[in-house]
């Protein structure tokens, strides 16, 4: 069985068991998170799909870790102007284990 869910504004297909990393989430370390926004539901043959979301359904997952991503570097440059700019960033991200999908 998976689902499709709205976590953050991604579009995530998960499991039970999965480890996924996610926009970064207001929750402590250890506690258990729940997204209601459910897409699409199969269980085997069945498929429920949501208008937009399925009712009464839901995933919980339970909070790993946050964390940051990896350095990305951006460069702007203007040619033959003496104009060169360069800006790191480094997008921070919640690690969640799926562990039940509710329907």
């Amino acid at each position: 069985m998976f689902a499709i869910v709205d976590i953050a504004g991604t579009q995530e297909r998960v499991e039970e068991g999965v480890k996924l990393k996610v926009p970064l989430q207001d929750s402590e370390t250890g506690n258990k998170v729940s997204f209601a926004n459910v897409l699409l539901i199969v269980d085997g043959a069945a498929v429920t799909l949501g208008k937009p979301y399925v009712e009464g359904a839901s995933v919980e997952a339970t909070v790993l870790q946050h964390g940051k991503g990896d350095k990305i570097r951006v460069q702007k440059a203007h040619r033959r102007k003496r104009y060169r700019r360069v800006h790191g960033h480094r997008q921070q991200f919640t690690e969640i284990e799926i562990t039940k999908i509710v329907r």
